[in-house]
């Protein structure tokens, strides 16, 4: 997914998801709900508030409201158990506090907790949404009464001012520069540079080009009379080697070989249950 503000979308009042995931990637994002990672096979790479953590079977690592993130599996066969939920189910917990690290030291019998959610959320028996909720607030309670915490910032000038320009970048990519970057954070060139990839985990340049061709990806799938050469030119791209290039390095197929249905900006790889 590209880097904006992700709106999730809840099934009825519950305000409760989850879902399981195999060879989990996805590109930079925020949401102001939290998110709870369970790896129960594989190993995956997730960039979370400008650090990177591996997690491999058994691990947990909680992304708090508003956090950017990221996650790329490094093994295909990777499976993720995801649960998400509304912020304020728990606020009035932790609205003063937050984890000092993301990575748990504890499993929290968080299989178990998702299978009941699981249950909870398929069977929809009388009161199933308080029932979610409760069963949230325990487990949200006991990670934060067993990890290390800290008081809660408030939300420095700099971290907003990177999410907007993440939506300028969204609407003018096909013409937008480093240096217009540099320009829109009123930073020099070298130290815009830094604080891009330490907010983001990757450099400008690489950010840019997951735009471009998640728009070119979508453009390809919309329009099959556009020609590659229209594509690679919509998507500003100077040269039609450079396009093929990237297109490659980037999905694994070349722009005229791309599968049918194929989705550069879905949140995560097909979900299987």
């Amino acid at each position: 997914m590209i880097a904006k503000r992700e709106v999730w979308k809840y099934k009825g009042n519950e305000n409760v998801w989850v879902g399981k995931y195999k060879n989990s990637h996805n590109i930079l994002h925020w949401h102001y709900d939290c998110e709870l990672l369970y790896v129960e096979q594989g190993k995956i790479d997730v960039f979370c508030e400008r650090e990177k953590y591996t997690l491999q079977s058994g691990d947990a690592l909680f992304i708090d409201s508003g956090c950017m993130h990221y996650m790329q599996a490094q093994d295909p066969e990777t499976l993720l158990a995801v649960i998400v939920f509304d912020y304020d189910n728990v606020k009035p917990y932790l609205g003063h506090y937050a984890l000092s690290s993301p990575l748990l030291t504890k499993d929290y019998n968080i299989k178990e907790i998702y299978a009941k959610l699981k249950k909870e959320l398929t069977e929809k028996n009388m009161f199933y949404d308080a029932v979610l909720s409760c069963e949230i607030q325990k487990l949200v309670i006991e990670i934060f009464r067993s990890e290390e915490i800290t008081t809660r910032m408030s939300v420095g000038g700099s971290a907003q001012a990177f999410k907007r320009l993440l939506c300028e970048i969204n609407e003018k990519y096909e013409f937008y520069t480093f240096n217009d970057a540099s320009k829109f954070m009123g930073m020099s060139p070298a130290y815009f540079s830094r604080f891009f990839r330490a907010m983001s985990g990757m450099t400008f340049s690489q950010y840019l080009n997951y735009v471009k061709i998640d728009n070119a990806i979508r453009l390809l799938s919309t329009d099959k009379t556009l020609q590659i050469t229209e594509v690679a030119i919509r998507c500003g791209f100077s040269t039609i080697r450079n396009f093929n290039r990237i297109f490659k390095e980037l999905t694994g197929y070349q722009p005229k070989r791309l599968p049918e249905g194929y989705s550069f900006n879905d949140k995560f790889a097909r979900p299987i249950g």
